[in-house]
């Protein structure tokens, strides 16, 4: 239990902390509404009425998340490899030789298909 305190502590304080300032906020912020502060923010275009069940959204927009955040997290596993490549030794080499073929066959992949294309 000792060597968990100082996270534990560590945790108490960035929660305390967030709490504090929410609660803060909160008593001491302004409290000015108008019609144009609660409205949505759209980088200063007129957002536009949506339908009462929400708008939709293309299908490329999720398609290009997606594939954002498995590319992402792919080059992720690339940071531990390289901190520890000299105890992995050639067998370490091997492995992400074959990881990164893999990605790029599934990078190919999703080009030939059209999942870059932004049309």
């Amino acid at each position: 239990m000792n060597a968990y305190a100082p996270i534990l502590v560590l945790g108490a304080l960035g929660a305390g902390f967030a709490i504090f300032s929410v609660v803060m906020a909160t008593l001491i912020g302004p409290r000015r509404y108008n019609r144009a502060k609660l409205e949505a923010y759209e980088c200063g275009i007129e957002p536009t009425p949506t339908p009462a069940g929400g708008g939709r959204f293309p299908i490329k927009y999720y398609l290009t998340a997606m594939l954002f955040i498995v590319f992402d997290i792919e080059i992720v596993f690339l940071y531990p490899w390289a901190v520890s490549f000299d105890a992995l030794g050639i067998f370490g080499l091997v492995e992400m030789l074959l990881f990164v073929l893999t990605v790029f066959v599934a990078y190919v992949y999703v080009w030939r298909r059209g999942g870059l294309e932004w049309d």
